[in-house]
């Protein structure tokens, strides 16, 4: 459900990867720092030439991508999902969706390189040109290092 309130926010690319996970960790840190909600956003596209490749009947990538959000979301804060952490599915190009979704944020946060290929929704690419066409700042995360703690 995407958040169309008024209330300051930051964005943060999901894919479902460890390093789109610690992205959230941050993500929900400066949030804390700047009393902003939290936009988690995983976006799905078909790959290219897709019509060239079988592909299952009964394969519904919407509704995967839903599942691979809710999954890594709830790993990352528990069972009961916060009020001000918001979860949006997009379709289309990674890096075009997340910054469609961070109009008006206040900061962007993604991983420095999530799931590559077929499966990859945030790639090291993306990250790269989020990082340079945003009209915010971006935060790209590096490794494991945990957030500092909201005060």
């Amino acid at each position: 459900m995407e958040n169309n309130s008024t209330q300051p926010f930051v964005v943060v690319g999901i894919d479902g990867s460890d390093a789109s996970k610690q992205a959230l960790r941050w993500a929900r840190s400066f949030a804390a720092m700047l009393r902003a909600d939290v936009k988690a956003v995983a976006v799905w596209h078909l790959p290219y030439g897709y019509g060239a490749i079988a592909l299952p009947q009964d394969w519904n990538p919407k509704y995967d991508t839903e599942e691979l959000l809710f999954d890594a979301v709830t790993e990352v804060v528990g069972g009961t999902l916060p009020h001000d952490l918001h979860l949006v599915i997009r379709e289309g190009n990674p890096a075009k969706e997340l910054l469609d979704a961070a109009k008006g944020a206040e900061l962007i946060v993604v991983g420095s390189r999530g799931h590559g290929g077929f499966a990859g929704m945030l790639l090291g690419s993306v990250s790269s040109h989020v990082a340079e066409h945003a009209d915010c700042p971006v935060l790209v995360v590096h490794g494991d290092r945990p957030p500092p703690a909201a005060s």
